[in-house]
This record gives C-alpha cells, structure tokens and sequence, in this order.
C-alpha cells in the first residue's frame, strides 16, 4: 500500500503538488478553527443568548457596509501581479497598503457618525460598530498574507493566524467563567484580528522580507485603483445580497431575530473555507495557465468549476435532512427556529462555491466589471424580496432571499452577456455533473 502511494506521489507534477501541499495547510487551519468554534464559538453563543448573539452579528454586518470600499477591491489583482511580477513585490505591497489605510480610515469615520445616529437608543451596538470598524483599520496589513498567497506558502498565514486563535478562545473560555459583559467579548474579536496581522508581520519579515523596504508609488497606486473599481463596486453589491438580510432583518424584527438568524448562517457558511482555500491555492496557477495556452486554462477553470460543485452538494444534500438535530445539538433550544432557515440558507453554498471559481475567471481574463454587474442583479433581487418575505416570514423570508439572489448574481447573471457566457456554460456543465466523471485525481497534472 505504501508503494503505490509513493509511485502514485512520483506520477504528479511539482505544481500541483506545491498547491496540495498549499491547500492542505489551508484547509489544516480552518478545519482546526472549526473544531475549536464549535466548542467555544458556539458556547459564547449560548451565553450571550440570541439578543446579544444579535448584536454582535448585526454590528458586523452594519461595519460591512463599507468593506468592499476598505479593501478596495485589490486582493486577487495583488496575488495577481505578484504571481506574475514576484520582483516588483515593494511597490506593488507598499502602494497597496497605503491605499488601504487612507480608505479604511475614511470608511472609519463614517460608520462610526452614522450608527450613532442609526442606533441612538442602543449604546451597546454603537460601541460594537465602534470596536469592529477599529479593527478593519488594523485588516489593512493584511495584504501580507497575498504575498504568501501568490508564493503558494499558505502554511505561514496559518501559523499566524491559529497562534491568535487559539490564545484569543482562551480568552474567551474565561470572559465567559468571568461573566463578562458584551463588549468584552467584541474587543476580543478585534484583538483576535490584530494578534493575527502582528503574527504576519513577525512571519513576512523572519522569511527575510522587509516592510521598511516598500515603497508608496502614484503611478502604481493609480494602476491598482483603475483595475479594482469594478471589484469594489462588486464587493459593495455582493454584501448587499450576502448581509444586507441581517441589517434588514435587524431593522424590522429585532437583534433577537438577527441572533436566530446568525445562528443558522454560521452553520451553513461553517464550510466555506473549503472552496476559498482550493481557490486561493490554485489562483497563481490559473494565472499562469492562461499565459501557457487557451485550451489549459480552459482545462484548469473547468475542474474548478467540477470541484466546488461536488464539495457544495457534499455538504448541502446532508445537512438539509440533519439542520433540526444539529441547531439543537449545538445551539440549544433557544435557537431552535434558526433549523428551518438553515435547510434554505445550505443551498446557496453551492453557488458561494461556484461564485469564488467565477471570480478567479474574471480576474485573470480581466472581466472584473461584469462581477460588479452580475452582482447587482443579486443585490437589487435581494433587497426586494428581504423587503417582501422578511414581515411575513422573518428569518426563513431572509433565507429565501439569500439563496434566490445568489442563483441569480452566480450563475443565471452570466447568461445574460456574451463575455461571460463560456462561465455560464461552464458553472452548467458542473452543475448537471457533467464532466465529473473523470478522476478529479488529475487535477491541475496538465
């Protein structure tokens, strides 16, 4: 058995398995961090109870109104150019982190005088919006980790990160034998964010790089900006269709209901990492696929498009018949009603899935703007039936929603133009498990 594991190792290519060994690091840390939120994650939930289990979400929701504009869409476009460029990596790091402080400042500044004036009778949830918008400030030093994202050296990134995790669940597990109030545990999270980001820097800089080396250049700053605003305006559309259920649901039934809802959301987004770490590893790949030859590319980008499927439908057909016994299992009683959101909200993980493929085909083949078109379709279908189904339906209306306004912004969306319509063909194929039929073993050997 082990010999035709080593000859089996021999028959594959070092690029794929540079980006097996990459994802496995990725998926090593989500799949820790999972393990570690059910026990504490959910435990803070229980303790917190639905109503400040509502606050919480709904203050990360409001602060991500203006995340698209913090990150300024830059994150694939960086991995992209330092896949290709590698020794422009000063200036290309350097002007990009500049770019994010001065946004994330200004997204600061306005989330912040709007919640106190949006939620005047609720101090608990201005001081959350307060905390959590501080700490998008502090993301900006996470375009670190696109470095590592572009040298396929996942494993860095996750030393970082689980290091916070795990001291920040520590601290976790003693607010709560402590008793300790809401924003005790708010200031956690963002202390989790930074601890990770110092973690970065301490790792970027032991690999012999040097942030005191990046340097701030207008020329390349303006390039970075003219090539990502069709990603912002994306990412301002694709929240409205993936958050703006919880500010809605917030703002017509109540952060009780938000709670509830949250509760069936981390479950059915609880598997996520799985298509964004496949995809972060392979991106550099598909990247250089397409400067080898159309048709590899074209070979590469199906197979992506195959996998998120089959990982979507893995997850989704289960959970559907098992959501009552495990909201139960892991939240309790009091979030029982969140079972009948999460058999509707499992669903648009196949679409989340096929989403992230489709983006990494628009990135390389410089399609951003039809992500932000696309986008919109699902954002203005989900803001009018969350306005249609939530006073009736409540939390179930805001799954319907969600999941109508995915399919829509994905996939049917790409039908609609002919640049994008090989995608949709593609997304097609891999949804009537056309092509799966081939050993999914041969991933990326071409």
């Amino acid at each position: 058995m082990l010999e035709k594991i080593a000859n089996l190792s021999k028959t594959l290519s070092p690029n794929f398995r540079r980006i097996l060994g990459n994802t496995a690091w990725l998926f090593s840390e989500k799949v820790f961090q999972l393990g570690l939120g059910l026990l504490v994650g959910v435990w803070v939930a229980r303790y917190l109870k639905p109503e400040g289990f509502g606050i919480i979400n709904y203050s990360l929701a409001y602060v991500g109104l203006l995340e698209p504009f913090s990150r300024l869409g830059l994150n694939n476009i960086i991995v992209r150019d330092l896949a290709r460029d590698p020794s422009q990596k000063e200036e290309t790091l350097g002007s990009a982190f500049v770019l994010r402080i001065i946004a994330s400042l200004i997204s600061f500044c306005i989330i912040v005088s709007t919640i106190l004036w949006v939620k005047r009778d609720s101090p608990a949830t201005q001081w959350a919006v307060a905390f959590f918008s501080l700490g998008s400030v502090v993301s900006s030093f996470g375009i670190i980790e696109f470095w590592f994202q572009s040298q396929v050296e996942a494993k860095y990134v996750v030393w970082a990160r689980n290091s916070a995790y795990i001291f920040i669940n520590i601290v976790k597990v003693t607010l709560i034998q402590l008793k300790a109030p809401l924003i005790a545990f708010v200031i956690a999270l963002v202390l989790e964010q930074a601890l990770a980001y110092i973690g970065m820097v301490f790792v970027y800089q032991w690999r012999g790089n040097l942030l005191r080396a990046w340097k701030v250049s207008l020329v390349r700053a303006k390039s970075l900006l003219q090539q990502s605003w069709p990603l912002i305006i994306s990412g301002f559309v694709i929240f409205i269709y993936m958050r703006v259920d919880q500010i809605m649901l917030g703002s017509m039934k109540g952060v009780e209901a938000v709670g509830i809802y949250s509760a069936a959301v981390k479950v059915s987004e609880m598997w996520y990492f799985v298509p964004i770490s496949i995809v972060q590893s392979v991106f550099p790949s598909v990247v250089q696929a397409k400067d080898i030859s159309q048709a590899v590319y074209n070979q590469r980008i199906q197979k992506i498009f195959n996998l998120m499927v089959l990982v979507g439908y893995g997850v989704a057909i289960p959970i559907t018949f098992i959501a009552p016994q495990l909201i139960l299992f892991m939240y309790g009683a009091n979030y029982a009603p969140a079972a009948s959101m999460l058999t509707i909200l499992v669903w648009s993980g196949v679409f989340a899935s096929l989403g992230v493929a489709r983006e990494t085909c628009l990135t390389t083949e410089g399609l951003m703007k039809f992500s932000a078109a696309t986008a919109a379709i699902g954002a203005g279908i989900n803001v009018v039936l969350n306005f249609l189904l939530i006073p009736q339906y409540s939390g179930t209306g805001a799954a319907i929603a969600t999941v109508v306004s995915q399919i829509f912004a994905v996939y049917l969306s790409s039908a609609l133009y002919p640049q994008t319509r090989s995608i949709f063909i593609r997304q097609t194929k891999a949804l009537t498990l056309l092509g799966l039929v081939k050993p999914l073993l041969g991933f990326f050997k071409t």
